[in-house]
């Protein structure tokens, strides 16, 4: 391997799993890294264990116990989307471990900030989700409408209902804000609300922060892999 090659360690989006990172692997191999992609519990692979308990502790913990376990040290954390929540945890707490902290058109959190409370607009249709299901799962937004069809019907067959309580429990951080190198990429096809551009926004006015732009929906791992490859590279080059 050379010598900057990276591990990437990806805290994955809502009801999906890293099973929708499939497309990246071969890119991450062919640039020199590796890219660790687990699922977290209740989720994909492990839909068995879905449970009302599930919070945002719980996908934390899954991804510090992948870092305990495998012993990865040097990571380049990736989140996307509701895994900016998990990462910005992860990274509090495995903050020897990890060098670099990537959002992907991902939620950044402060302290004590719940998705909901960055997501104000989807706290009610959550709720009434929730009370005509099963009393305590979200089924999954619609993917983004330029996924082609053959991936919307890859996609659509794996994706999974996940707890309520993920999206309403409070991120609390024990060491303040990450003091690792932070970047941002937010992906410029923009659907309807934007709840994105706030991040996008913060990232370009404080300190410590890249900034970068991807011309792709939501799920670039999916509809844009090589463009989102070509964005990591250079984040970490």
């Amino acid at each position: 391997m050379a010598p900057r090659a990276k591990t990437f360690l990806l805290c994955h989006g809502a009801w999906s799993g890293g099973w929708a990172w499939t497309k990246m692997h071969p890119l991450m191999a062919q640039a020199g890294h590796r890219l660790v992609a687990p699922t977290y519990t209740g989720l994909g692979e492990r839909a068995h264990l879905a449970s009302p308990a599930i919070d945002l502790d719980t996908h934390i913990q899954d991804i510090l116990n992948v870092i305990k376990f495998e012993d990865l040290s040097d990571i380049v954390l990736l989140g996307h989307s509701y895994g900016g929540m998990v990462a910005t945890g992860v990274a509090d707490r495995a903050r020897e471990r990890v060098t670099q902290l990537i959002y992907l058109d991902a939620f950044v959190p402060r302290d004590g900030q719940s998705l909901l409370d960055l997501n104000e607009g989807a706290r009610e249709p959550m709720w009434k989700a929730v009370a005509s299901g099963d009393g305590y799962r979200i089924p999954p937004n619609p993917p983004p409408p330029d996924t082609p069809q053959a991936a919307l019907d890859w996609l659509n067959a794996r994706r999974v209902s996940m707890p309520l309580k993920c999206f309403e429990a409070k991120l609390k951080l024990q060491h303040g804000e990450p003091a690792m190198p932070r970047s941002y990429i937010y992906c410029k096809r923009i659907p309807p609300g934007d709840v994105f551009g706030q991040f996008a926004k913060r990232a370009r006015s404080e300190e410590g922060w890249g900034y970068f732009e991807l011309d792709a929906s939501h799920a670039p791992n999916v509809t844009a892999p090589e463009a989102l490859m070509g964005v990591l590279d250079e984040i970490v080059g």
